[in-house]
């Protein structure tokens, strides 16, 4: 068993210190600190993408349509859904991409996850 505060953990720099929890052949876990002002800009990933808003409101938009993701709220993004992210007073989200990576996902010369 493994286990995580995702309250507790520290990530100063917010965007710039994403934390990966944990990461298989099956699906990455990765805690996002949004600090206040702080966005994810318009991107699109591989794999499906669950985003649950940990703590804070998360502005998020995908494909025209736009909703404010409080505590508690999940959503989910098919492979290749563009959609952006932004706090105005900071929030923390847990972010899951299964599988991973998924396929066409770039991974360069590095084979580890």
């Amino acid at each position: 068993m493994q286990r995580w505060d995702l309250l507790d953990l520290d990530a100063p720099k917010g965007t710039r210190d994403p934390i990966v929890l944990h990461s298989d052949d099956g699906a990455r876990a990765v805690l996002i600190v949004l600090s206040p002002g702080q966005s994810l800009g318009e991107h699109q990933v591989n794999e499906n993408a669950w985003i649950t808003v940990l703590d804070g409101e998360v502005e998020i938009d995908a494909d025209g349509d736009s909703i404010n993701a409080t505590r508690g709220m999940l959503v989910r993004f098919e492979p290749g859904e563009r959609h952006s992210l932004r706090s105005d007073g900071g929030a923390r989200v847990l972010l899951l991409l299964a599988p991973w990576p998924g396929e066409g996902h770039y991974r360069g010369s590095d084979s580890s996850p």
